[in-house]
């Protein structure tokens, strides 16, 4: 058994192994492949599409809708007759025993014929207790159900209240953009970046101003620092131990990895931001990559720049991303790159022209 056991144990630690291991991989994968995920995608957002509906949860009372059933009338009591008195037996004083066993029966019906009357002259008072009883649920009921529906239909109110201004603001918003207006630009802009959906563990955020005289749009995006990324090559389980081990990458293989995730981060960002924009209201983008960390030499909250890249339309359209190397797609497009984002190296974005 201790032999089964054992052999059990091993099993489900390479077992775990495994799912760790699966694990892992399932993320790196979907960290290589940032870019490439988003190229099948349309980034164009329909704002119609946003229209809202008010949505209202069912009544939460409805009980309060269901009358309460009247009570029947009390009946009756039934009126007490006098009991049949059997013949005494015996040989001596049978005359005696019967007188007093009706004496007995005429005593015991007086008394119940005497409670009986008394029951059914208090009859009508206690059905007319009934009926109030009755009469004040049911009124409090009433009362209650208009109590609840008002609030559920000024609730219902505000919701559709709600739906209204939203879906003001929306037609605002396609009323300004199909004139161009700066801020509907950068409210789409925002629209479209929410919609780009990166791995949970990956959160990327995003700034971004247009520039009406240009055209041009600068964003900045926001790309978790090196230490959020893992840096795990894979799991191993080691008997001797009974522990699993980690196995560690490379410095090598975890710098490129980190600046490969920046740099496929940055053509994603310009192509979803270009695509998205069928009327071509942006010609031009300033982008920014970088992480917002804590500064080994200050302590203090800094931002460092990892690519810096402006780019037209016109230029941009002319690559195939699907086939790229990232890295030589932005040095090709004339981006200042830094050298070690791993090791929060800034990029030199002096000589990249800025809107």
């Amino acid at each position: 058994m201790e032999k089964e056991a054992a052999v059990a144990h091993i099993a489900a630690m390479q077992a775990e192994v495994e799912q760790l291991n699966a694990t892992l991989i399932a993320g790196y994968d979907q960290l290589d492949s940032l870019l490439t995920a988003t190229l099948d995608v349309d980034d164009y957002v329909d704002l119609e599409s946003l229209r809202q509906k008010a949505k209202h949860p069912a009544f939460a009372r409805p009980n309060l809708e269901i009358a309460i059933p009247v009570p029947p009338l009390i009946s009756s009591p039934l009126e007490p007759t006098r009991r049949t008195v059997e013949k005494p037996t015996g040989l001596f004083g049978r005359k005696k025993k019967l007188a007093e066993a009706d004496a007995l029966a005429d005593a015991e019906l007086s008394v119940a014929r005497q409670a009986w009357e008394i029951a059914v002259q208090g009859l009508p008072g206690r059905q007319a207790q009934q009926s109030a009883a009755h009469a004040a649920a049911e009124k409090g009921r009433i009362e209650e159900l208009a109590t609840q529906r008002a609030r559920y239909e000024e609730e219902c109110a505000g919701r559709e209240a709600l739906v209204v201004r939203n879906n003001s603001s929306l037609d605002q918003l396609i009323a300004n953009l199909g004139y161009g207006d700066a801020a509907a630009i950068d409210e789409y802009v925002g629209i479209v970046i929410a919609n780009s959906v990166y791995p949970d563990s990956f959160d990327v955020g995003h700034e971004s101003v247009f520039e009406s005289s240009s055209a041009e749009l600068r964003l900045r995006v926001l790309v978790p620092g090196p230490d959020q990324i893992p840096t795990i090559k894979s799991y191993r389980y080691v008997r001797a131990s009974d522990e699993i081990a980690v196995g560690e990458l490379s410095q090598k293989d975890a710098k490129d990895r980190y600046a490969g995730i920046v740099h496929q981060v940055a053509l994603r960002s310009l192509h979803e931001v270009f695509e998205a924009d069928r009327r071509n209201l942006i010609q031009a983008i300033s982008l920014e990559v970088g992480t917002q960390t804590v500064s080994p030499a200050t302590g203090t909250e800094t931002y460092v720049p990892f690519v810096a890249v402006a780019v037209s339309r016109d230029v941009f359209d002319q690559i195939e991303l699907s086939a790229v190397v990232p890295a030589a797609t932005l040095e090709h497009l004339g981006a200042a790159l830094s050298k070690n984002p791993l090791g929060l190296v800034p990029a030199n974005g002096t000589g990249v022209r800025r809107s």
